[in-house]
């Protein structure tokens, strides 16, 4: 018979038999810090649990590996509640109304939530938490309100109720994501602080006030899954209610995608096609960085690094040695191949001082191979073929040193052919480049048409014996840009086995307003339609200009996959667009007999 001192027979009958249950999410929570040390309220981790979470305590300490670590193994954050915040974290001085501090924890938490927010983890900040969450982004908080806050006088922000009763009422923004989590526009609160947001920064929005103005909830400018109240919502299902349940569902809703997101990450091999870093090895020299060091180190000068890649959990990316299209005289042929393979040479270097985290592959097989070791990897391209100047040899050449990929232009007409923004001097590709073009097909190198006109698309499609890409092209119906490709060239490509690489380049995505992560998305859905998913990728162009908000960077390309997992994108297709269709396409050119 069982009984609730009985936990050897209860241990029993658990394990009398087997079920294979639901995969929750670990939901990671801040401990605060009590008369005994690390300590939790209740509220949290039941809230957590009744949304079908994990909870996991994190408590406050002072070692950054640790705390990535963390957060490698968790799928979201929940930023409790607790004491002041120091102001000199913010660059203040102290205020005679700022209340008790703990040093060690704000620390601890500024770290905690710039890291979770470069792996793109969904978060919530409860009171203190959303204090925290907007310090670290880039924003900065009242010291006290009482003495700081002039706007209109104040109501109570402080309530004598119990923590389970509400005290006032916020107005939420309509359209907002907590308009849409709360389904409502005026939600009434609990209330038990002194210190609140007082400037956003440009990561974060005003989603609610309270009667007096006070920010009463946050979120993401950017499309991600952030979120603060300034209010205890934890504390209401101890009482009985679950008015907001809501919040906690929310945030479990989120970290069961990142979950699968990341999951996806493990058992697929993600590429980006093209990226541009190399075009910052002149500006990092200028701060006396090396392209190792660039690699290395998580900074503002790049969009791809190694600390970048880990976080958005992106394997592989074609980095291209770019040449702007320049003289074709004999002496600037000469110089833009040496200029080519000395780019080459620095990507090379970078990959060799860094043997531990990268390598270079020259054939999918070493993509996959790397994978493997747990290493991210790199592959060489070349972005216009004016890198060849008039010497056919020079395709055997780069392919030699790996390149996998030419684009055959840029911005201008060259020996090859016509550029989309170039003057037509060949009326497409010239007698050359339709050698050059059949080279390629024999020293295994992939004919790139991004960049080229129309003209010369349609001629390098009949020229070539194996499928072509474009590897960062996204769709002109969508955008009207000379750049991108007709309806009619996507379906020619598709024909042929080819595929085309959606870009990230703002003057790409959209003609009117701001891009964003949306508009990407977009265009992957509309030439999905219109070619397949069999024949689209991604080709980010970071480094190059590309970058919108939402997917600025390597570190958010899994906020991509969980975007298109939300638009009806299975497993299997998203293996096909992080490089499986241009990986096949690339196995066939490098196996190919002429």
């Amino acid at each position: 018979m069982s009984n609730g001192y009985d936990w050897f027979g209860q241990l029993g009958e658990f394990h009398g038999k087997f079920t294979v249950g639901e995969k929750k999410p670990v939901i990671g929570i801040t401990g605060n810090f009590g008369d005994k040390g690390c300590e939790l309220a209740l509220g949290y981790y039941q809230s957590v649990l009744k949304a079908g979470g994990i909870p996991l305590v994190i408590p406050a300490y002072e070692d950054m590996d640790t705390l990535s670590v963390t957060l490698d193994r968790i799928d979201a954050l929940l930023l409790s509640g607790g004491g002041d915040m120091n102001p000199l974290f913010m660059g203040d001085e102290p205020l005679p109304g700022l209340g008790g501090i703990c040093p060690q924890r704000d620390k601890a938490e500024l770290w905690l939530v710039r890291m979770a927010y470069n792996r793109q983890l969904p978060i919530l900040g409860i009171c203190r938490g959303i204090q925290m969450m907007t310090c670290a982004l880039g924003g900065k908080v009242f010291q006290d309100l009482p003495s700081q806050y002039h706007d209109q006088p104040l109501i109570k922000h402080s309530q004598n109720l119990a923590r389970e009763y509400a005290s006032h009422t916020v107005q939420i923004e309509e359209e907002s994501l907590l308009h849409r989590i709360m389904k409502d526009t005026r939600l009434a609160v609990n209330s038990f602080h002194h210190q609140a947001v007082c400037e956003t920064g440009s990561l974060l929005k005003v989603c609610a006030r309270s009667a007096d103005g006070v920010i009463e909830a946050v979120e993401s400018t950017e499309h991600k899954s952030l979120l603060g109240v300034q209010w205890h919502p934890e504390c209401f299902v101890l009482g009985g209610d679950d008015s907001m349940m809501p919040l906690f569902e929310w945030l479990v809703k989120e970290a069961r995608s990142f979950l699968l997101a990341r999951g996806i990450h493990q058992r697929i091999l993600t590429l980006d096609s093209h990226c541009d870093t190399p075009m910052c090895f002149p500006k990092a020299a200028e701060r006396g960085i090396s392209p190792s060091r660039l690699i290395s180190s998580r900074s503002d000068l790049a969009l791809v690094d190694l600390h970048k890649m880990h976080e958005g959990r992106l394997d592989a990316s074609i980095m291209v040695a770019y040449l702007p299209q320049g003289g074709r005289d004999e002496a600037s042929l000469e110089l833009a191949n040496r200029t080519a393979h000395h780019i080459l040479d620095q990507i090379e270097e970078m990959v060799a001082d860094n043997a531990d985290a990268l390598g270079i592959a020259r054939t999918p097989k070493e993509l996959y191979d790397l994978k493997g070791q747990g290493k991210k990897a790199l592959m060489m391209g070349v972005e216009n073929g004016y890198a060849i100047g008039k010497d056919i040899n020079n395709v055997e050449a780069f392919r030699k040193r790996g390149v996998v990929y030419m684009t055959l232009c840029h911005n201008g007409d060259n020996d090859i052919c016509d550029s989309a923004r170039g003057n037509s001097e060949h009326q497409g590709v010239s007698d050359f480049g339709a050698r050059v073009i059949k080279e390629m097909n024999r020293v295994g190198m992939m004919v790139d048409l991004s960049h080229a006109s129309e003209k010369s698309f349609y001629d390098a499609l009949e020229i070539s014996d194996v499928p072509i890409v474009c590897s960062h092209s996204s769709s002109r119906a969508l955008c009207d840009h000379p750049r991108n490709l007709t309806d009619e060239q996507m379906r020619a490509l598709a024909r042929k086995g080819g595929v085309a690489q959606v870009t990230f380049y703002e003057g790409f995505l959209r003609k009117d307003g701001k891009a964003d992560i949306l508009d990407a998305i977009t265009h992957l859905k509309h030439m999905a339609k219109v070619m397949g998913v069999e024949h689209i990728g991604i080709g980010t162009d970071f480094d190059g200009d590309g970058g919108v908000p939402g997917i600025a960077s390597a570190s958010e390309v899994i906020n991509l996959t969980r975007m298109l997992l939300k638009n009806g994108f299975s497993e299997a297709d998203l293996q096909l667009i992080w490089g499986g269709n241009f990986l096949r396409v690339m196995n066939e050119i490098q196996n190919f007999k002429s």
